[in-house]
């Protein structure tokens, strides 16, 4: 198959969402498996690719175009991806592809694919990542956009992918017919879970002590991720454990100073480490190191960031906002309403039993390893793919 994927963002910018890893494994896999693979995107990281403007280049087997911006504020500030010269190529390409898959619906790349597509009738799918109501910011903006171009696009689909039952309500409550409807979860490569740091490494390097327990958070530092709440609650747990510290992993995302201010109001700093962001060994070394890690948000339709914790044997706790909630619930973890006691409740319990860390680490890894691996996950979409072509 010819397949071609669009996304806002794209290797190498791991730090702008779990979609940018989800586009670029799913990708990578496809061209392993003997597909041609086309992806559009901005120019967003073209400084650290040093690529010519607006021609293909090649990332590991993937035929990549960094189209430029003609404005960086619009794309930085208010997420909106102004790619000039997409449509000369778009006009040019599109009927050539067999299916194309659309990463996240709002975007300017949507509305000239969405165009071009029915011109010359190619089917496309929307897997909107999370973003399928136009809530939390921008609400305005979104439902102008929608008015004008969302529920077309929605409509226009000849399938839509979901990442779990909630979304598929929220596809549902947007217009979109059932039958349209696909569920395919994230999932990782086990693969790079195999031969993960030594014990000791993370601590070593952040002068952490052999004896003190390690919350992690590691995600974008925005407000929908509820890291205020985390910080809440850990504020009340150190009344009652003295060796423990808590790391907060990852790039800000227009929270941390506000943040950072809530820690100094609560007289914690000492206790709390904030790395910036974090790659590769260094990031699973966190895993590793780490007694719990939390994902608090206040919205999070599924939460790759917990399969990479399970993967490293690291217990996880969430709210019962997260889509991933029902797979997390009693077996590899647990789930806690936004409530900073059950919160603070829930991280005591696991911290306080090392039996019940090491039962949620192996049924981690074991869940991940059998039900989540890309290989499994790519199987489901190549499906979609080939039925869509079929009719």
């Amino acid at each position: 198959m010819k397949i071609l994927q669009v996304c806002h963002s794209f290797y190498p910018c791991f730090d702008a969402g779990g979609v940018v890893r989800v586009v670029y494994e799913l990708s990578k896999k496809l061209v392993k498996n003997g597909h041609g693979v086309t992806v559009y995107t901005t120019d967003g990281c073209k400084k650290r690719l040093d690529v010519k403007k607006n021609l293909p280049v090649c990332v590991e087997g993937i035929s990549t175009y960094y189209f430029s911006n003609l404005s960086n504020y619009l794309r930085m500030k208010l997420k909106i991806a102004t790619t000039y010269y997409l449509p000369t190529v778009a006009r040019k390409e599109i009927m050539d592809f067999d299916v194309i898959h659309i990463h996240e619906h709002r975007t300017v790349l949507a509305i000239v694919i969405h165009k071009y597509s029915q011109k010359y009738n190619v089917p496309y799918i929307i897997q909107a990542h999370g973003s399928v109501l136009p809530t939390f910011q921008k609400q305005r903006l979104k439902k102008i956009f929608d008015l004008l171009f969302g529920y077309k696009i929605l409509k226009d689909a000849s399938k839509v992918i979901a990442l779990t039952k909630t979304e598929v309500e929220q596809y549902n409550k947007m217009g979109v017919d059932g039958g349209k409807i696909e569920i395919v979860p994230n999932g990782i490569d086990f693969s790079e879970y195999a031969n993960l740091p030594k014990r000791g490494e993370f601590r070593k390097r952040y002068s952490i002590k052999d004896d003190e327990k390690i919350i992690l958070y590691l995600g974008r530092i925005h407000k929908i991720k509820g890291a205020d709440l985390l910080v809440k609650a850990f504020a009340d747990l150190t009344n009652d454990l003295d060796d423990v510290r808590l790391v907060i992993a990852g790039p800000d995302d227009g929270f941390l100073s506000t943040l950072k201010k809530k820690i100094g109001n609560l007289k914690i700093d000492d206790k709390i480490l904030f790395t910036g962001p974090l790659y590769e060994r260094s990031k699973l070394g966190a895993y590793v190191d780490a007694d719990v890690y939390v994902l608090p948000s206040v919205y999070e339709i599924f939460g790759i960031a917990v399969l990479e914790a399970c993967a490293c044997g690291t217990p996880v706790i969430v709210t019962d906002r997260c889509g991933i909630a029902d797979v997390v619930d009693g077996k590899v973890g647990y789930v806690v309403e936004y409530d900073k006691d059950q919160l603070r409740d829930a991280i005591f319990e696991v911290l306080s039993d090392g039996g019940l860390r090491r039962r949620f680490g192996e049924e981690g890894r074991r869940l991940v390893r059998e039900q989540f691996g890309w290989d499994k996950v790519v199987l489901g979409v190549e499906r979609i793919y080939l039925n869509l072509i079929e009719q």
